[in-house]
């Protein structure tokens, strides 16, 4: 793992000029001051010698600092660098913002990222100034702000919706964050955001966003009772460690680069203790903590991506909110087309799924997704496929049902990968794919995916040079598959409308 080096220099150079881009990938602490802020703060740029730089808020909070009131450092994206290089501080911090360590402690963080608990926390300390408690403490913090500010919950749901232990935990560290008091952050806030019966919050995402791409994509796959989709908007189950839940979220087109904007999610929660694991699997689904300016200048230069980028600034690459569904949806998507894709999905969704009975609930939203142990115990007679299909889909659902896969983005991507091709009947395009939208890899290329192929033939290029084409878009093969499949079935007239056909797998018959 490498450690995060910190150039002193180059960041109190985007501070002096209060470049957003980097807010999120350290925090400014100020020791004359006793705060810490984000990059881009607006207040008066603090003297050299005064500031000190932070890879996590938590480290900053370790430090004894507070957060600034003025820019409120931890409202923003995360930094890009986790997925790019997904070591273990990386994955880490995606469970932690998942809530594990709330769950099950620092032994099961541990246990997931298969090291102990002494050396993880020796690690994180090491890379991110921050063992695993402290992050999150942190993240707690975090939510609780967001929870204050957003909604009328009583402080005392406030805590533990946040994973506090206890009010009096909630309060002595609202009060060592923010140097406020619960009643005191509540009362600086504007007109809450709640709506009766929900809990209604903003995510924070890098700008440009294209929010209408995105929308087409996951539009063209919704599965009837688990997903809903119109002009804006799209709305889906959640099965959460407490409990269901549904999010409805808005997917605007934001075209100013370079800025922090919000996306507004409304959430029905079974267990308010679930908001900060749906919170972040609703990130997963966005790619929100991409650096789309970052990606935008790499591929923008390229002589056949850079049209593509300037079309459609900010494109996303669509993750997910469940390892387990991915799968499923790529195992059932060989070789057949996304409408008969969906058919088999919704079928199974119905049949398998759990039913969902949230109070304000959208009336559509019926069924969470099948869990992978509900499917592992099928028989290949009982799915709607090829037998072949069926039994690699029942032989991922085991190995995920007992842990020996894991799609939650805690394993090594290339362990994960071997580990699936091992499964007969899984090739090389459904590892891949899994590890594109399931496991937020940066880079992942589907040389042979026929769409593809037909989005290079219509570019005029050759696809037997899609393979060496790739190579000059790393790391950022990921958002150049999203270019080039939305570009394939989205024209610039109609752009947002999403792929239409699931490209096969080569490798399984």
């Amino acid at each position: 793992m490498s450690v995060i080096v910190l150039d002193p220099a180059a960041c109190y150079r985007a501070v002096q000029s209060r470049d957003r881009r980097f807010d999120g990938m350290f925090y400014t602490g100020v020791t004359s001051t006793g705060i810490y802020c984000r990059p881009s703060c607006p207040a008066r740029t603090p003297e050299a010698s005064h500031v000190v730089f932070h890879p996590s808020a938590a480290a900053a909070q370790a430090a004894g600092l507070r957060a600034c009131k003025r820019c409120i450092p931890d409202a923003t994206p995360g930094s890009p660098q986790w997925d790019v290089t997904a070591d273990v501080a990386g994955r880490a911090m995606r469970l932690v913002n998942d809530g594990v360590v709330d769950r099950e402690g620092v032994p099961g963080l541990a246990r997931r990222l298969g090291y102990t608990p002494r050396h993880l926390t020796r690690l994180l300390t090491r890379e991110l100034g921050a063992g695993p408690l402290a992050l999150a403490r942190a993240r707690r913090a975090h939510t609780a702000r967001v929870l204050i500010d957003s909604t009328e919950l009583g402080f005392a749901e406030v805590a533990f919706a946040a994973g506090f232990s206890s009010v009096r935990q909630f309060n002595d560290t609202i009060r060592q964050v923010y140097a406020l008091t619960p009643t005191a952050l509540r009362g600086r806030r504007g007109h809450p955001s709640a709506t009766p019966g929900g809990i209604r919050l903003r995510l924070a995402v890098r700008t440009p966003f294209h929010g209408s791409s995105l929308l087409g994509f996951l539009a063209a796959r919704t599965l009837a009772g688990v997903e809903s989709a119109g002009e804006g908007w799209y709305a889906r189950t959640l099965a959460l460690p407490h409990g269901p839940g549904t999010v409805r979220l808005e997917l605007p087109d934001i075209a100013e680069p370079g800025t922090t904007a919000t996306l507004a999610a409304e959430f029905r929660l079974a267990d308010l203790r679930d908001i900060a694991a749906a919170l972040e699997r609703l990130r997963r689904l966005l790619d929100a903590d991409c650096d789309p300016v970052a990606v935008g200048t790499a591929l923008g230069s390229d002589p056949l991506l850079g049209p593509l980028v300037r079309r459609r600034p900010g494109l996303r690459v669509p993750g997910h909110v469940d390892g387990v569904e991915v799968a499923v949806r790529a195992i059932v998507g060989q070789q057949v087309s996304v409408a008969g894709a969906r058919t088999v999905l919704t079928r199974l969704a119905q049949a398998h799924g759990e039913r969902v009975d949230l109070p304000g609930a959208p009336a559509e939203l019926t069924h969470l997704f099948p869990r992978a142990e509900t499917l592992a115990r099928l028989t290949p007679d009982d799915l709607p496929m090829p037998r072949l299909r069926g039994r690699a889909l029942i032989a991922t659902c085991a190995a995920l049902a007992d842990g020996s896969l894991a799609l939650d983005r805690s394993a090594e991507r290339p362990a994960t990968r071997q580990a699936l091709l091992a499964i007969p009947g899984v090739g090389a395009w459904t590892a891949d794919y899994i590890a594109l939208r399931a496991l937020g890899d940066p880079d992942v290329f589907l040389a042979g995916d026929l769409g593809t192929r037909d989005a290079l033939r219509a570019l005029g290029h050759d696809p037997a040079t899609a393979a060496a084409l790739a190579e000059r878009w790393r790391p950022w093969r990921s958002y150049a598959q999203a270019l080039l499949w939305t570009n394939l079935t989205s024209p610039p007239a109609t752009a947002g409308n999403g792929l239409t056909t699931e490209p096969p797998d080569k490798d399984t018959p």
